[in-house]
């Protein structure tokens, strides 16, 4: 028996142009029935236009060395222009700041940018460069001629875990330009411009000062700094450097910072005072007590009518 056999249809051979019914337009031309490739179907985004790559990830060691060095140039500009840390090498500002030959000293912040809107003033305690009358005499060691020995003390001074190369030191301003500053009263005491200094961080690391403390009058040039460390029985500060006198002075250009806060060791961290020695001398010299409190007297004015205004303002709104 044979079974019959139908007819293709254009749904069963879709290659069968001929077979396609026709369709006659206004125009009465004849067209395909069949829609046009993609007509009236959404295109496929997986096939339109080019696929960016996802891009390709970063070798781990490339992160660390980019990260590394991004971090060398940041502490390089922060320590530049900002602030810096210093070692302290020895003790004559003990017991403000601690420093012995051998052992750990204090790491210090220094704040390089304040001095670029004021001149430093009594009390504070800053870094400088040593001026030539107190470097004159000294002999610079050597540097390392391995380069890799050099880098790494090159660092370690950027963080202060190495001593810096140049001849920094450590003191307190006792007196400005213009002043006369001298030692001492009968109780030991500075006396600046005939006045003696109020200085709660003198220490005498032998128990009692002696004459050798003692130094006649002199006028601190204008532009310049006297400068002295607090442990006034261990430090060659203004009265013995350079045969102290005028050439013990400290020129202000030399100053690098003002030293703001004790960083390492961590049981040591705190800020440095900068207790103005001069302070209680100023008082007399100062406006009377009543001038002193106008300002203050004059906000507390300004702030009532203010206060009422923005009330009013509020009111009208709602």
């Amino acid at each position: 028996m044979v079974n019959p056999v139908h007819a293709p249809s254009p749904e069963d051979d879709p290659e069968r142009t001929d077979l396609i019914p026709k369709v006659s337009d206004d125009s009465g031309s004849t067209r395909s029935s069949r829609p046009r490739d993609g007509a009236g179907e959404k295109p496929d985004p997986s096939k339109s236009g080019k696929h960016r790559k996802p891009p390709k990830k970063q070798p781990l060691w490339r992160e660390l060395l980019t990260l590394l060095a991004i971090a060398l140039v940041l502490t390089f500009l922060i320590q530049q222009f900002l602030g810096r840390v210093y070692s302290i090498p020895s003790g004559s500002m003990e017991k403000t700041l601690h420093g012995c030959p051998g052992c750990t000293g204090d790491r210090v912040l220094v704040d390089k940018l304040v001095y670029d809107f004021r001149d430093p003033e009594p009390g504070d305690v800053i870094v400088f460069q040593g001026p030539d009358a107190w470097t004159e005499n000294d002999t610079t060691p050597p540097e390392s001629g391995n380069p890799v020995v050099h880098s790494l003390q090159w660092l370690g001074s950027l963080v202060g875990l190495a001593p810096p190369n140049e001849r920094d030191f450590v003191k307190r301003v006792i007196a400005v330009g213009g002043q006369t500053v001298q030692c001492c009263d009968d109780k030991w005491r500075v006396l600046v411009d005939g006045q003696p200094l109020d200085e709660p961080y003198v220490y005498w690391q032998n128990g009692v000062p002696d004459a050798r403390q003692r130094f006649d009058p002199v006028v601190v040039p204008e532009g310049t700094l006297w400068v002295m460390g607090d442990n006034r029985s261990d430090s060659c500060d203004s009265r013995c450097q350079g045969g102290g006198g005028v050439r013990g002075v400290v020129p202000i250009d030399k100053v690098i910072g003002k030293v703001r806060s004790i960083v390492l060791p961590p049981s040591r961290w705190r800020g440095v005072g900068d207790h103005n020695p001069q302070a209680a001398n100023a008082v007399a010299m100062s406006a009377p007590v009543w001038q002193q409190g106008a300002p203050l007297g004059l906000g507390l004015v300004a702030a009532v009518p203010t206060l009422w205004l923005g009330r009013r303002i509020r009111w009208r709104h709602r």
